[in-house]
């Protein structure tokens, strides 16, 4: 009978033990930890790796542009085991190369938001249009000027990030100013822009970007910025020196923070992105490669959509409430 009962308990110990080790791990490389971008998409990532079973690995780098430490990411979760990994990449370039030796090892990568360069340095893209976000709030913004000749501040992220140069070039082209192509890393620089810096997507430093741009050109209409937290430290700033009813701000991301600031009027119109949507893609595509063996490729659209508090004239947009429904979530 002992021995019936231990034959039956390594059984079932050397089953669990399978079952662990058949477990698919995926690791998910965020730019930060803090940005609620991220949070929302890490928790996009843990909900799908519970309801399908995977052991999900997280990481970030310290700062947006901390390249050194998504590198050291990739190689501590190549070397845990993990069989997919999706990474918001922090320099699109400079990441290449750990991307390359991580798909050497059979790893699948899918970039999440952030294209690499060249864009299939990584197996799949799930990601918003950013291009076209941008082309939503310049359209939006030509229509709020309401023929008023745009003088604008572009609150940018840093140089390098194809993410920024695709916003901000949308943006141009949307509100139908000289631009450049989707395909650009390239800023376009039209006469209109009367200032131009760098915010690192931070709220602080946006603020300081545009007190900056406010003494070069105190007489400003038009406010872009890269995204929702760099469009509050804008706000700051023009309210700040008393700007703030003379001036549109528009921007990109559509978190729950940034549509409650477009119904509060700090921010006019922002386009709707959903990380915890291009997360859980993520997860279920890794999960379906520790499966089948099968990878995937290309470009997934994640969606985006224009929320604005005030329609304009010829151009279309959904309200505070649909933004708040959809903040971040399952578009």
């Amino acid at each position: 009978m002992y021995v019936l009962r231990f034959t039956a308990l390594a059984a079932s110990l050397f089953a669990t033990g399978l079952a662990m080790a058949e477990q698919p791990v995926i690791g998910l490389i965020t730019k930060t930890e803090t940005n609620p971008f991220f949070v929302k998409m890490k928790e996009g990532a843990q909900q799908a790796a519970q309801a399908k079973g995977a052991k999900l690995l997280t990481a970030a780098g310290k700062s947006d542009g901390d390249n050194a430490g998504q590198v050291t990411a990739i190689e501590n979760m190549v070397a845990a085991g993990a069989k997919t990994i999706l990474i918001t990449p922090s320099d699109s370039k400079a990441i290449v190369p750990a991307i390359r030796k991580a798909r050497e090892h059979g790893v699948m990568v899918i970039a999440l938001d952030s294209p690499t360069e060249p864009v299939d340095a990584t197996d799949a893209l799930f990601a918003t249009n950013n291009y076209e976000a941008g082309v939503l709030i310049g359209r939006y913004a030509k229509s709020a000027l309401g023929g008023k000749a745009p003088k604008v501040v572009m609150l940018d992220l840093f140089p390098g990030p194809a993410v920024g140069a695709q916003r901000h070039n949308g943006f141009l082209q949307g509100f139908g100013l000289d631009s450049l192509p989707a395909t650009s890393n390239e800023l376009a620089r039209p006469a209109q822009v009367v200032c131009a810096a760098d915010s690192f997507g931070d709220r602080a430093k946006g603020q300081t970007a545009m007190e900056n741009c406010l003494q070069k050109a105190p007489d400003v209409n038009l406010v872009y910025t890269i995204n929702e937290p760099a469009a509050a430290g804008a706000y700051n700033a023009l309210k700040n020196a008393g700007k703030e009813k003379d001036v549109v701000i528009v921007s990109v991301d559509g978190g729950c923070e940034g549509v409650k600031n477009v119904g509060g009027g700090v921010i006019a119109a922002t386009s709707q992105q959903y990380p915890l949507r291009m997360a859980a893609l993520g997860v279920e595509a890794g999960v379906g490669y520790a499966t089948t063996g099968k990878k995937v490729s290309g470009y997934v659209d994640t969606g985006v959509k224009l929320i604005s508090a005030k329609t304009v004239p010829g151009v279309e947009s959904s309200d505070v409430g649909t933004g708040t429904k959809l903040c971040w979530g399952k578009s």
